[in-house]
């Protein structure tokens, strides 16, 4: 067993729900089932938590953009506990979870409950196009077909010009992200898609943004997690406690040309960052849940984090690094691509998911023997990137 000093941040307890198209479902019912789920997971009672921090991008999708205190909905004994939106576009959530964790260090609170939910699905498409597309620089308020898809096209033509053809390798993406989330009961696409699949334009599988194809591209959703932060272990939790060993974020410039778009600068800073801090190195890791929100993303984030040199990170794949036996098994959750990619909800699940490994209750997703691993998520193209390495303490 791994001391837990006094002074560590430890993740607690969670709760999750189905990602998908969750027509039942309010933002209120969402927040407020995973909520209790997470305190019921660290045993504690409303109130005992001293702080709430809710990850939700909205943008216009949703009518109540005043959601900071839906939390407080779960109990009467929530009155009076400062409770603060946080939004950074699809790092909303690990943005609110960092915040938790800030607050706790700073001796501010000793119990965080950290929320992130989004609801999606109810919207018209071009009113979540547009809605996303707030989060670019250049697009914002602008009419576009292809909307933020059409943005990563443009990175994955760069990756293109620059070191070849990518539509199979990112084919390889999508088919091992299905193949992945057929094992997660929470992931919103739950239907297995082989290479040949996802590789070829046909009428199921059509072109959204060139060289970008549906499988590319992660789905719309609806959906919420949540997780309980304390300092030190809780007696009461009913499973076990993982540390936050580490965490960073680097934010790049919002103009794209002032950015190399294929090489994700912020995100590499903040996963050094996080690994320096952690006094780790890339193998000393059992797997990363990382930001892939388009199959490009994933490729580009192989590079990034140093699985493979720049410009070969289709090796990674090849060599069968990135697989739940491979040397650092890359979304064993289906990643955004097929678990979904609620916005506010994203960071906090990847935290959930990872814990679940962490804590040896992650079920048909359970790689053996894992003890650290790492979460990488993103805001805008790779514009906000938050990085937090977490350990096993059992």
């Amino acid at each position: 067993m791994t001391d837990i000093r006094e002074q560590d941040v430890v993740i607690a307890g969670w709760g999750h729900s189905r990602f998908g198209k969750l027509t039942e479902e309010t933002l209120e019912s969402l927040v407020v089932d995973v909520g209790r789920g997470a305190l019921e997971s660290a045993g504690l009672e409303p109130r005992d938590v001293d702080a709430v921090f809710l990850g939700h991008f909205n943008s216009g999708m949703w009518p109540l953009g005043f959601a900071s205190s839906l939390a407080l909905q779960l109990s009467p004994d929530l009155f009076g506990v400062p409770a603060t939106r946080v939004e950074n576009a699809c790092a909303s959530g690990s943005a609110a979870l960092h915040q938790g964790i800030t607050a706790i260090l700073a001796g501010t609170a000793e119990r965080v409950l950290v929320i992130g939910a989004e609801k999606m699905t109810h919207a018209p498409a071009e009113v979540v196009g547009a809605g996303l597309l707030g989060a670019d620089y250049e697009s914002a308020g602008r009419h576009s077909v292809t909307g933020f898809a059409g943005l990563f096209a443009r990175v994955a033509l760069a990756y293109e010009e620059r070191y070849g053809p990518v539509g199979d390798v990112l084919g390889s993406i999508a088919a091992k992200s299905h193949r992945n989330a057929m094992k997660n009961p929470y992931a919103h696409l739950h239907k297995e898609f082989d290479e040949e699949f996802c590789r070829s334009v046909s009428e199921r599988n059509p072109m959204v943004a060139a060289p970008l194809r549906r499988t590319d591209c992660s789905p719309v959703s609806d959906g919420a997690a949540a997780v309980v932060l304390s300092r030190g272990a809780l007696a009461t939790a009913t499973v076990d406690p993982v540390r936050i060993a580490s965490f960073a974020q680097a934010n790049d410039f919002l103009p794209q040309d002032s950015r190399d778009p294929v090489a994700f600068a912020a995100a590499e800073l903040a996963w050094q960052r996080a690994l320096t801090s952690a006094g780790a190195a890339l193998d000393d890791l059992d797997f990363v849940e990382l930001h892939d929100c388009f199959t490009i993303a994933e490729l580009v984030m192989y590079e990034v984090i140093g699985l493979a040199e720049p410009g070969k990170g289709r090796l990674a794949l090849e060599e069968g690094l990135v697989g739940p036996d491979g040397r650092l098994p890359i979304n064993v959750s289906g990643g955004l691509k097929s678990k979904g990619h609620p916005v506010g909800a994203t960071g906090v699940s990847q935290h959930v998911l990872a814990a679940m490994q962490l804590s040896g209750v992650a079920g048909a997703m359970q790689l053996s023997g894992a003890r650290r691993g790492a979460v990488h998520n993103m805001g805008g193209l790779a514009v906000a990137n938050h990085v937090t390495v977490l350990e096993a303490t059992v």
